[in-house]
Formats: structure tokens, sequence, C-alpha cells
């Protein structure tokens, strides 16, 4: 039997790394199958974190690009369906070799996630859901993860929650399947993974603040987005800031003539890798970002944080080292003259999520050994 993680993005990538490391460790038949929501970066995230190149291309190598708009993910779709449609008994195959239940796995809440899960029960296997449970409350906001995650939770026989909380908004939706609590998300095992590699080949202070926003409602939001960078600006005379960016988030800065806002003190670099980002992020006194798994990194290691976002799926560390500025510039710039005062103990030895994911799926028969 084949375990299938069906994933195309980069966090997908990162927080399935730790599960599918040990999986093959156990010599469990093990295949990446790439949706290819995200392109440049994926191979390199690949080797970085020791894993192989995907085994099954669901979009032609010729065709695939970044998914950048939503107007790109009809015909990214089609494209998939295409895929599976024509080499679906081969897909099925690979599914069933071996003893065991045929299994797909998916991660968090793309629209890769709900495709991958449709896919899994098109091809008759069951549907692991890894950060299973995560819920803002506001089905339109995030839009479309919110709507994704509820759409997942219909699909999925297996249910991976983070926590307790997660847990209880599956049971109250009446999910159907298996419903694991394991602790804690599957990015602090990936952590454990990369938080001591080499940092970034970037000249960086002593003490400086760690600065990434480059979610597409921060991005298209010109008069929040720009309000942001020069609250940043202000707030790097007195601590350095370093802003890892893309392309994407260049283009939106000089679309809005905010260049002039970067300099000595608050410095663009380039956007790093996952297993040169984590040394950078070790070494930064505290972060702003709109990134929920950077949210999610930060509450493990106890970094003072400001999630700059509406609303988030998890509140793990909120009002603890982990602030949630609603977009409110005050609350940010209160953060950013207080976040001493926010540092709290790691939590990076505490939990081991990937060994309970590992257990159950020997408990449900879904490994050669069904004692794991």
């Amino acid at each position: 039997m084949t375990i299938a993680f069906i994933a195309g993005t980069t966090a997908e990538i990162i927080k399935l790394a730790p599960v599918i490391r040990a999986l093959e460790d156990r010599g469990e038949d093990v295949e990446l199958w790439n949706t290819a929501f995200h392109v440049g970066g994926l191979p390199a995230t690949l080797a970085d974190l020791g894993l192989a190149q995907p085994t099954v291309e669901l979009v032609p190598a010729a065709r695939q690009s970044d998914v950048v708009r939503v107007t790109q993910v009809p015909g990214w779709g089609a494209r998939i369906a295409w895929t599976v449609l024509r080499r679906r008994r081969e897909l099925r195959r690979r599914l069933a070799r071996g003893t065991g239940r045929p299994l797909v796995v998916v991660h968090g809440d793309t629209s890769s996630t709900v495709l991958g899960a449709l896919l899994g029960r098109f091809l008759r296997a069951e549907v692991a859901h890894v950060e299973a449970g995560m819920r803002t409350g506001d089905i339109w906001h995030p839009m479309p993860e919110e709507i994704n995650r509820r759409l997942v939770a219909k699909i999925a026989t297996l249910h991976f929650a983070p926590t307790a909380n997660e847990v209880a908004h599956l049971r109250r939706e009446k999910a159907k399947g298996s419903i694991v609590d394991t602790g804690a998300n599957t990015v602090i095992d990936a952590l454990r993974m990369a938080i001591d590699g080499d940092a970034p080949a970037v000249e960086l202070p002593d003490e400086f603040g760690l600065v990434t926003l480059h979610r597409f409602e921060m991005l298209r939001n010109g008069p929040v987005f720009s309000r942001t960078l020069e609250v940043l600006a202000e707030a790097s005379r007195t601590m350095p800031l370093v802003m890892p960016a893309g392309n994407t988030e260049r283009n939106r800065i000089d679309e809005l003539g905010l260049r002039h806002l970067f300099g000595d003190t608050f410095r663009l670099v380039d956007k790093q890798p996952y297993a040169r980002f984590m040394p950078l992020l070790a070494r930064a006194s505290f972060v702003v970002t709109d990134s929920g798994g950077l949210q999610q990194e930060c509450g493990i290691l106890g970094k003072p944080a400001a999630i700059h976002r509406e609303a988030v799926e998890s509140q793990q560390g909120i009002g603890e080292n982990l602030v949630l500025t609603g977009l409110d510039m005050d609350v940010l710039q209160d953060f950013l003259a207080h976040w001493r005062d926010r540092t709290r103990p790691s939590l990076l030895e505490q939990f081991h999520p990937t060994e309970v994911i590992v257990a159950e799926l020997g408990r449900t028969g879904h490994l050669r050994d069904a004692t794991a």
C-alpha cells in the first residue's frame, strides 16, 4: 500500500516533511504527488528538507507556473483534473500496491488541499487531513481559506487536529471518521529539523526585528500595506528591521512608490528557503508578520510577534507572546515599543505531533505493521 502525500505549496511541504520522513524511516511506501501550486521554490525546499522530488506530477512540467492569482485557479484545477482522469487507473494501482488501506494525506487550507482531498476520494482512498479543524469563525475571512478548511473536513476520514480547540470545532461540525489531538502543529517537528541550519548569506545586525508581509489580502490593500511599512520604517530608527521579500512583494512596493522607506535600518533582503529562513527567525529578537505559519512557529519558540491580520484561525499564543493587531496601527506601534515584555519560554521540546500521527496511522491499519 502506498501513502500518497498530495501537496504543492512550500508551506504544505514544510509541515508534511516530518511525517514523510518518519514514515520513510519505518520503511513505508511513501510518494509525493505534486499539485504544482508553487513551482519556483519547491525543488530547493524538498532538497533542504531531505525529501525526494515528487513521484507524480499532477500538472505536466511544461504547463507548471506559480498560482498567484484567483483567476489562475480554474485553469490550474482543470489541468490536474485532466491528468487524473487520463492516469486514473495507474494512480489507483499505485495506491493499492501491497498491504494496508490506501491513503492520501493533505495539509492545511489551500486550494491544493481541497483538490488533493477530492482526488483521494475519487481514487477510492481514505483521506487524512493534517492541521485539521482550524477556524476563524468567519466563513468569509480569510477567503478562501476558511471555506477550504470546512470543505476538507467534509471529505477527510482522518482528522489530525493541532489542539483540543480544533478537536472541539470538528466535533461540533460532526466531522466523520477519527479525530485526533496531536498536541501541536507538525511545524514544531519541522522546526527541529531546520532550526540549527546555516543562516542566510546576508549581513545581519547583532539585534534586529524580522518582518514578513506577503499575503494576498495585505498586498492588495494599498493603504494598509503602505501605512504598515511607514510605521515599521519609523520603528527601525530605534531597532533595525530585516524584511525578506520575493518578487511579488517587491513589485507591489514599487507600484505604491514605497522603496524610499527602505535603507540601512529597514532592509529588504532576498526571500529565503525554509532551511535558511529558520536560523534567521531564531536570531531575530521579534517578528512582525501576516503569516499563519510563522504565527505558529513564533508561538512554539516563545518569540514576541505581532500577527498583522484582522483575524487568525489559531488562538495559540495570542495574548501571551503573540499580539493580534487587527490591522490597527496603534496596536502595532505599541507592540514595537514593548515587544521585550512578550518573551516566553520555548515549547520546542514539549510536543511531538508526528509521533502521534504515525501511531494513529498504525492503529487504523494504514501501515505495514498495524502495531506501530
